[in-house]
C-alpha cells in the first residue's frame, strides 16, 4: 500500500517522541490520504490524495 499522495507526493516523517522524562523512542506520521475518484485527462481514476491538495483545490473530483 501506497503511503504518497498521488498529486504532491507527500509522504511519512518520521522523528522522536520524547516522553515527560525524555525517553525518546522513535515515531512515524503519516499523512491524511483519501481515496478519491478524480477527472485525469478527461477520464475519471482512482487516486490517493492527501486532505490539503483536496481543499486547496488541486484535484477535480468526478461526479
Amino acid at each position: 500500500m501506497s503511503a504518497k499522495c498521488d498529486i504532491c507526493g507527500k509522504g511519512k516523517s518520521v522523528g522522536m517522541k520524547v516522553s515527560h522524562s525524555h525517553i525518546r523512542t522513535k515515531k512515524t506520521w503519516a499523512p491524511n490520504l483519501q481515496t478519491v475518484k478524480a477527472v485525469i485527462n478527461g477520464t475519471p481514476k482512482k487516486l490517493k490524495v492527501c486532505t490539503r491538495c483536496l481543499r486547496s483545490g488541486k484535484v477535480q473530483r468526478s461526479v
